[in-house]
């Protein structure tokens, strides 16, 4: 990550109906510094989570149009892979703590929330979303009987289409061919079951729930190349 390219800080969907609280949060978080992806609304929230794959969701309890808890669980439909989820709320209520948990939030902050604590929650969810490795060598093993020579054999298949594959998929979503498309992504991927391309396997999974995205197009382009070097 390079602070000085704000197009490589990590995105933060932040949900947040109040406008004082709002203004707050993302002077916090953009200090960090993360690039913020502020709205108010629940609908809104999901409208955003469309188009982009979010870093984090740092997302208020009591929305106008729905409960924090609500969204996170339309946000799971929408991303079966999530990023980690913070909620954050102004009852202190102890039983609020144990609900968030329960509704999938990996902590919960009670405002008002000390710039320090805040930041240093966001630090630790972030770092907790690993990039997966290039290769995952055991689910290869599993796929293929544990032949490890048909696997060396299969990778190296592998990757010899991988550079034409990739570019297929690239040309097909510029051209707008989600049908093609589709197609394309449903073979990678259980091409990719097959020799343990993992981190591969995620992007083409994003990139398959979310056509239009750009930065899911972004992801996969560079699984792709990372892997053929």
């Amino acid at each position: 990550m390079d602070p000085c390219d704000p197009a490589s800080l990590p995105i933060v969907l932040l949900v947040e109906d109040d406008p004082i609280s709002q203004a707050y949060l993302h002077a916090v978080l953009e200090a960090l510094p993360v690039r913020v992806d502020a709205v108010s609304t629940a609908a809104c929230a999901m409208a955003r989570a469309d188009g982009i794959r979010h870093d984090l969701w740092l997302i208020d309890l009591s929305l106008p149009d729905a409960t924090g808890a609500e969204l996170l669980a339309q946000l799971l439909l929408r991303w079966p892979q999530p990023p980690p989820a913070l909620a954050h709320t102004a009852d202190s209520d102890p039983r609020q703590r144990a609900a968030a948990l329960d509704a999938g939030f990996s902590r919960l902050l009670v405002k008002p929330i000390p710039a320090a604590d805040l930041a240093a929650a966001v630090r630790a969810a972030l770092a907790s979303q690993a990039q997966p490795p290039d290769w995952d060598n055991a689910a290869a093993a599993r796929a293929l009987n544990h032949d490890a020579a048909n696997v060396q054999v299969l990778r190296r298949l592998f990757l010899a289409e991988l550079p034409d594959t990739r570019a297929a998929v690239v040309d097909s979503v510029l051209k707008g061919d989600t049908a093609t498309l589709h197609a394309r992504l449903h073979r990678l991927q259980a091409s990719c079951g097959l020799v343990g391309a993992r981190r591969l396997a995620d992007a083409v999974d994003v990139l398959r729930r979310a056509p239009e995205s750009s930065v899911a197009l972004e992801r996969f382009d560079h699984a792709a190349r990372d892997l053929t070097g």
